[in-house]
C-alpha cells in the first residue's frame, strides 16, 4: 500500500522510554537509587557521624588546641542534595557515592582562616578516626584524596568526608538567625531537633560562611560547597523538576560512555544544561536533545556561572583532547535523538535502538513505549547543529 503524505510527516515521540509514569522499566526509575541503596548509605552516613562526633569534639582541645570542647555539625551534599544521584552505568569500576561534610566550630580564628596548624592535624585525627570505624565495621579507608577521607563501604559505593571549619562565633549567630526565620512553633522543634542530631538544618546552611576546607597537605582553602545546591535549587525552582531529570539522564549517559571515569563533570552538566534550559511539558526525549544540542556548543569553551561565585571559576577542568571528545559525543547524542524522532511508525524499533546506543541497555528495548507524534512540540526544538571542534589552549580553573 503507497504510503500517504500524513503517514510521510509522521513523527515520533521517545517520552516514554525516560519517563513513563513510574513503570520500573523507565530510564528515570532505572537509574535512580534503589530504597536498598539509600537505607545502607544513610546507615554509614550516620555510623560515620555517631563516631566522629564524640573523637571530634574530646580532640578539639588535646589535639587542635582550642580553649574549650566544640561540638561539629554534619552536612549532606553533592548529588544527594541536588537530588541528582544515579546508578553506576558500570559497576565495576563506577561507584555511587554519598559526600558527607563535617564542620567544625573553630574557637581561635588568625585573621582570614584557622591556625595554620590546625589543617593538618584535624585531617590526620578524623583520618585516624575513621580508620578505626572501617576496621569495626569492615570498611576501607582510602587516603589519596586531597580534600577529603573517604571510606569504601561496599563494592558499589563510598562516603567521601571533607572536613570544613567557620568561626565558632558565626555558628551561634547563624543559627539565631535560622531559628528568627523560622519562627512557627512546629519549624522551632525542628531546628531544635536537628541541631540535637549535628545535622543543622537548611536555614543554617543557607546563611553560614566564611568556610574553610582542609587539605592533606595541610592548608586551608575558602570554599563554600552550599554555592551550586543553592543555585542549583533556585534553577530549578524556575525550570521545574524535568531539569533535574534531565541532568540525571545525561549523568547517566555520561556514565555510559566514559567507563574509565573522566568526561564532563555531574557540575558541569548541571550548570550548561540549566544555563540554557527550556522546559517541555510531557516531552523529556525533547529536553534531552535541547540539552545535548547545549553540551556540544557549550563543551569546548570555558564554563562560568554568575550565580554560584560570581563568574570566576571555569567548571570545565578538562584538558583542549577532553573538551573535543566531550562534544563530538554530545553532538552525536543531539543528532540521534533528532534522528529517531524523524522516524516514522514503521521505525519505532530503530528508534529504540538508536537511543539504546547512546543510553546503554537501561533504555527498554520496548518499541510500544514509543508513540506516534503530530510534530506540535518539535517546532519548539531547532535541529541540531555540527559543531566545530575545539582548537588551540583552555584555561582550567
Amino acid at each position: 500500500m503507497p504510503t500517504t503524505k500524513k503517514e510521510s510527516l509522521a513523527m515520533l515521540s521517545l517520552h516514554k522510554l525516560f519517563l513513563n509514569a513510574g513503570a520500573p522499566d523507565s530510564f528515570d526509575e532505572v537509574i535512580a537509587p534503589t530504597d536498598s541503596q539509600r537505607r545502607t548509605l544513610m546507615a554509614a552516613k550516620n555510623a560515620i557521624r555517631e563516631h566522629l562526633r564524640a573523637d571530634i569534639r574530646a580532640a578539639t582541645t588535646t589535639v587542635l588546641g582550642m580553649d574549650r570542647m566544640v561540638t561539629p555539625r554534619f552536612r549532606t551534599q553533592g548529588s544527594w542534595a541536588y537530588k541528582t544521584c544515579v546508578q553506576a552505568a558500570h559497576r565495576p569500576p563506577q561507584e555511587m557515592d554519598w559526600d558527607f561534610g563535617v564542620y567544625l566550630p573553630v574557637t581561635v580564628w588568625d585573621e582570614h582562616a584557622p591556625p595554620a596548624r590546625m589543617a593538618k592535624l584535624y585531617f590526620e585525627l578524623v583520618e585516624r578516626s575513621l580508620g578505626q570505624l572501617c576496621e569495626r565495621e569492615g570498611w576501607r579507608l582510602e587516603r589519596g584524596n586531597t580534600r577529603c577521607v573517604r571510606i569504601r563501604i561496599a563494592d558499589w559505593a563510598h562516603i567521601d568526608v571533607p572536613l570544613y571549619a567557620a568561626p565558632e562565633a558565626k555558628f551561634h549567630q547563624v543559627m539565631e538567625k535560622a531559628v528568627a526565620l523560622n519562627s512557627a512553633h512546629h519549624a522551632y522543634l525542628h531546628l531544635r531537633e536537628s541541631a540535637a542530631l549535628d545535622e543543622a538544618p537548611e536555614p543554617f546552611w543557607e546563611l553560614l560562611d566564611e568556610i574553610h576546607v582542609a587539605t592533606r597537605d595541610g592548608r586551608w582553602l575558602p570554599s563554600d560547597p552550599e554555592a551550586v545546591a543553592k543555585w542549583f535549587d533556585d534553577q530549578v525552582l524556575v525550570h521545574g523538576e524535568q531539569l533535574r531529570r534531565v541532568c540525571c539522564y545525561l549523568k547517566a549517559w555520561r556514565d555510559y560512555h566514559w567507563r574509565d571515569g573522566g568526561g564532563p563533570s555531574s557540575v558541569l552538566i548541571m550548570i550548561v544544561v540549566t544555563q540554557a534550559f527550556d522546559a517541555t511539558p510531557r516531552r523529556d526525549d525533547l529536553a534531552v536533545e535541547r540539552a545535548a544540542m547545549t553540551l556540544a556548543r557549550a563543551l569546548g569553551d570555558g564554563v562560568y556561572e554568575r550565580g554560584i561565585d560570581g563568574g570566576e571559576e571555569d567548571f570545565n577542568r578538562m584538558s583542549s583532547g577532553e573538551r573535543l571528545i566531550a562534544v563530538q559525543r554530545a553532538e552525536s547524542l543531539a543528532r540521534q535523538m533528532s534522528l529517531s524522532r524523524h522516524f516514522g511508525p514503521g521505525l519505532r524499533q530503530t528508534a529504540v535502538d538508536n537511543v539504546r546506543a547512546q543510553f546503554g541497555p537501561r533504555i527498554a528495548d520496548n518499541c510500544e513505549l514509543v508513540a506516534a507524534d503530530d510534530g506540535t512540540d518539535v517546532r519548539r526544538v531547532p535541529a541540531a547543529q555540527v559543531v566545530p571542534p575545539v582548537v588551540g589552549a583552555t584555561k582550567a580553573g
